[in-house]
């Protein structure tokens, strides 16, 4: 079973719900991520074409969490149509196989807004980001969480 569009479906657990997410394996090393709403993800090391590692999964679920959380403060000074990009920067550690710290970088387009406007916006959505980030709240603990946008970093 090498291709993902051939993997069977993931076996019943008694405990599954809406907040479920499953792994399914489809060759060594290789799965098919699975959440209750039918979306699926290929994880699998780097050198596997169109798979995400658990690494990567970790960094993209710290960006995601990090751009949804702070999504409305920054549409209602933006607007709803505002642009970005929310990269997640980190190498784990090969000795103890671990992340130690992970960068967020928020790109947003700013140049409209004065000085005091844009100081405003990025406590703003510093504040949100600590407040309901949950992936970013739960990982706190154990990772170096940093998060800039364009570059400043937040507090």
């Amino acid at each position: 079973m090498s291709d993902f569009l051939d993997a069977p479906p993931a076996a019943p657990s008694a405990r599954s719900g809406p907040a479920s997410v499953s792994a399914t394996r489809t060759g060594s090393r290789r799965y098919i991520g699975r959440n209750a709403r039918g979306s699926e993800v290929l994880i699998g090391p780097v050198d596997a074409p169109g798979h995400f590692t658990p690494g990567e999964l970790l960094k993209l679920a710290l960006a995601g969490c990090a751009g949804m959380s702070s999504d409305r403060v920054t549409a209602r000074r933006l607007g709803d149509d505002f642009e970005s990009t929310v990269w997640a920067h980190g190498d784990s550690d090969p000795v103890e196989e671990r992340y130690f710290a992970v960068e967020e970088e928020i790109l947003l387009e700013l140049a409209g807004l004065s000085d005091a406007d844009r100081q405003k916006l990025l406590t703003i959505i510093g504040k949100s980001i600590a407040a309901s980030c949950t992936v970013g709240r739960s990982v706190g603990g154990s990772i170096e969480l940093s998060t800039s946008v364009n570059g400043e970093l937040l507090h």
